[in-house]
């Protein structure tokens, strides 16, 4: 994937935003463990920065999804993992099925506000008993007359305490586990819908996330994205998307990487700083080749991707590299910082918290060995 004029040019316009509009704010929010959405969605909506990759028509840019993939990398720049995390669901997880494969109408209604910064929006597909094994979910959306009754609850769910609308994976037949699932979107202001407490989350601080319950809520069958029970179809490939978008990281890490060297030159131990110790310099060095070696895995599965190509085998050993990296930079970093990097409010410590969900959300490192053993033919036959 080879950055133009123009890629570069809308990188500085998502850096400067966030220098202006997020960085200042993050220890804040990070303290109050939610950002204000509605403004940032507005904000980057009004620099059309929602929709980058999204039909015109419906107020996107109409590029191609390498400006996608270089925004999601400029959200590196975010000084923590929650801010990135929650405009990530919002464009690349709550809203790729809907611009591809949803009507007219429900696009109108639902995918032209979200581009715009009106809205909020989230993905709800994990369960209590089915996070990564999507197929195992027990929410149910029964048809009467034009409507579906849905029933059920998610969890986990991230922007779910200020979403306008989720998203929602169910049950909507009795058949086999892959073909009984559909997608539609639920407006969070119906009657039956109702949002938990927001969890007390290890990292990811600023992202709010809450549990969802689903009581009887009736919505029309037109709010279906797609054909019914393609849901299971539909949300893997948008899984895709929110698996590229892990490139998010790659900016953090090398962020990490500069501030243990700045660290190691100014720390002193044993009469020398820190950065003179050969196991150090060569150990980041190594760090920061395995980061470039991973840029190119996401560019090369990026340009697969516009190119109409099958990009799951690409995206899921990106996925799993990019949350085993994250763990190993951080992990190394803080090591180098010593007592400082065991510090709450030292950025590493944060990295450090922040990283380790990417190894568990948006399908687990397990999840990913399986899909690429899938692939390599290494699964055992069944019997």
């Amino acid at each position: 994937m080879i950055l133009t004029q123009e890629h570069e040019a809308l990188k500085r316009t998502v850096i400067d935003f966030i220098e202006k509009e997020i960085n200042p704010y993050v220890d804040e929010w990070e303290e109050q463990g939610i950002f204000p959405m509605h403004d940032v969605i507005k904000k980057m909506g009004q620099l059309g920065l929602l929709g980058v990759d999204k039909q015109s028509q419906y107020g996107g840019l109409g590029l191609d999804y390498s400006y996608a993939m270089v925004l999601n990398e400029a959200l590196g720049h975010i000084n923590c993992g929650g801010v990135g995390m929650a405009v990530n669901v919002h464009t690349c997880m709550a809203t790729p099925a809907l611009a591809r494969f949803g009507s007219d109408e429900l696009r109108e209604e639902f995918l032209v506000p979200a581009i715009r910064g009106d809205t909020v929006s989230s993905i709800a597909v994990s369960e209590v008993s089915g996070g990564s094994d999507v197929a195992a979910i027990k929410t149910t959306a029964v048809k009467k007359d034009g409507d579906y009754i849905i029933n059920g609850s998610k969890m986990w769910i991230t922007n779910s305490t200020q979403a306008d609308w989720l998203c929602l994976l169910v049950n909507t037949s009795d058949d086999k586990p892959h073909v009984n699932k559909s997608l539609i979107i639920v407006p969070t202001n119906l009657p039956g819908v109702s949002v938990g407490p927001k969890l007390d989350k290890l990292g990811m601080r600023s992202s709010d996330t809450a549990q969802v319950f689903l009581d009887n809520v009736c919505v029309p069958q037109r709010y279906r994205i797609g054909e019914e029970g393609q849901g299971f179809i539909y949300q893997m490939i948008q899984f895709q998307e929110e698996r590229l978008s892990g490139i998010s990281s790659l900016v953090a890490l090398e962020r990490a990487i500069q501030q243990t060297i700045s660290y190691c030159q100014e720390r002193t131990a044993f009469n020398k700083p820190l950065i003179d110790n050969q196991v150090i310099h060569f150990r980041l060095a190594e760090l920061q080749t395995e980061i470039e070696a991973l840029r190119s895995l996401f560019y090369r599965a990026a340009e697969k991707y516009i190119a109409g190509d099958d990009v799951t085998l690409l995206a899921s050993m990106a996925k799993l590299k990019i949350g085993r990296l994250s763990r190993e930079v951080a992990d190394s970093c803080l090591q180098y910082w010593g007592g400082m990097g065991f510090m709450w409010d030292n950025p590493i410590s944060r990295l450090y918290r922040d990283g380790r969900l990417i190894s568990i959300g948006g399908g687990a490192d397990e999840v990913m060995l399986g899909i690429i053993c899938k692939y390599m033919g290494t699964l055992p036959s069944k019997k």
